[in-house]
């Protein structure tokens, strides 16, 4: 069965529209949609934004199956909205998994920062 990302990038390829036409219009790079493809489970607004941009509609290809195992939800990422948010969290890693979560989860808000700063660069300096 294939994850997200596959999915994803399956309707991008059949859609006949470029990759560069949908970086373009995201405001990201080349690489992070490559790193999208290899995502076994994908943000709704970012699966949303590219379904817009290509014209499908991707909840027929996000199966029920598919939104329970791969967690295919509509949460949109929280803001920070003041810096005593940002404070670090020192409670004790228990366990190896614990700490591979929390790798994870520390990647995902990484490369979020990363494309936002993208964008900004976009809106600042403008497209290449």
């Amino acid at each position: 069965m294939p994850h997200q990302g596959e999915i994803l990038q399956n309707a991008i390829k059949n859609s006949g529209i470029s990759i560069t036409r949908i970086v373009d219009e995201l405001g990201i790079t080349r690489p992070t949609i490559y790193r999208k493809f290899k995502d076994d489970t994908l943000d709704y607004d970012f699966v949303k934004k590219i379904g817009d941009i290509i014209g499908h509609d991707f909840s027929q290809d996000f199966t029920q199956s598919h939104q329970s195992v791969l967690s295919f939800v509509t949460n949109a990422p929280t803001k920070v909205s003041s810096p005593s948010a940002l404070q670090r969290n020192t409670s004790p890693v228990t366990s190896s998994q614990d700490q591979t979560e929390q790798l994870l989860a520390l990647q995902t808000k990484y490369i979020a920062l990363l494309e936002a700063y993208n964008e900004l660069l976009i809106k600042v300096y403008g497209p290449k």
